[in-house]
């Protein structure tokens, strides 16, 4: 009994941080959202005002998903070489991973406009080669290429924390076995680091697809997301209304995308040998 009391007194500061910085915020954005801006009155006209958005939201969610496909492909290998180094070599590299998070997201995002701008050091250096220039600032790939810089962090490390953990008696099995080292890969070691995809997908989809500041700085005024659409409402355009609604809406796909992933990625929290 008393272990019992002592487990509940010891959540307490966990529930009230809950309470006041997510549940208290996510009310206030469902009221703004289902209430009308003159009024105040309950509707539901600014979740039918939302369809006006879904190309936009299309756009965000296809650079989302190609840049978490980027950061898998790039954050894999990356993972896989990491985990099959030395304990004090990990510990170094696992520190370099994550040494660019502990700079400003801001000031990342500024660097890579200064590298791809018109007249920016990329440029320059084409230029000292007798190189035309070429105009990466303000283009799609630079979006991508800019959510794929910040965010590959967060494939590396859940595929390195999975990885790193895989038996290497069945690896060995397998090669006693006669596979090849294809095979043990396909077979073996991508199946068991299936959860670390599944959650590495996730942690790049899921900011990715609310961002707004990659967008503005390396897309301009020809790349709009969800993200700045959601700003524009806050700010210049003055209908806080709909952007709660659309704040709400994608919120929700947020939800059941991580729920989705979840799910199969906890069926897979043994691993599976074919």
């Amino acid at each position: 009994m008393m272990k019992k009391n002592k487990s509940i007194l010891l959540s307490i500061p966990y529930a009230i941080w809950m309470l006041v910085f997510t549940l208290i915020p996510l009310g206030v954005v469902a009221y703004y959202a289902l209430t009308d801006p003159s009024t105040g009155q309950f509707t539901l006209q600014n979740i039918r005002d939302l369809g006006m958005f879904l190309p936009t939201l299309g756009i965000s969610g296809a650079y989302a998903l190609v840049s978490a496909l980027i950061c898998l492909l790039l954050g894999y290998p990356v993972a896989y070489y990491i985990a099959h180094r030395t304990p004090v070599i990990q510990k170094i590299l696992y520190m370099l991973v994550m040494l660019p998070m502990c700079m400003s997201f801001l000031l990342r995002t500024l660097a890579w406009v200064g590298l791809l701008e018109n007249n920016g050091i990329l440029n320059s250096l084409l230029g000292a080669l007798h190189l035309k220039p070429i105009t990466m600032i303000g283009t799609p790939g630079a979006v991508i290429l800019g959510m794929v810089y910040n965010y590959l962090p967060y494939m590396i490390l859940p595929l390195y924390a999975i990885i790193v953990k895989i038996d290497h008696r069945l690896i060995e099995a397998a090669e006693d076995l006669g596979c090849s080292g294809t095979q043990v890969f396909s077979k073996v070691i991508l199946p068991l680091s299936m959860p670390g995809i599944l959650s590495g997908i996730t942690m790049v989809f899921v900011p990715a697809i609310s961002t707004f500041y990659i967008s503005q700085k390396l897309g301009g005024t020809e790349t709009m997301l969800i993200g700045d659409i959601i700003e524009r409402l806050f700010k210049s355009a003055g209908n806080p209304n709909l952007g709660a609604a659309l704040s709400l809406v994608l919120m929700l796909l947020v939800f059941i995308c991580t729920g989705v992933m979840n799910r199969f990625g906890g069926e897979e929290e043994g691993g599976v040998v074919v």
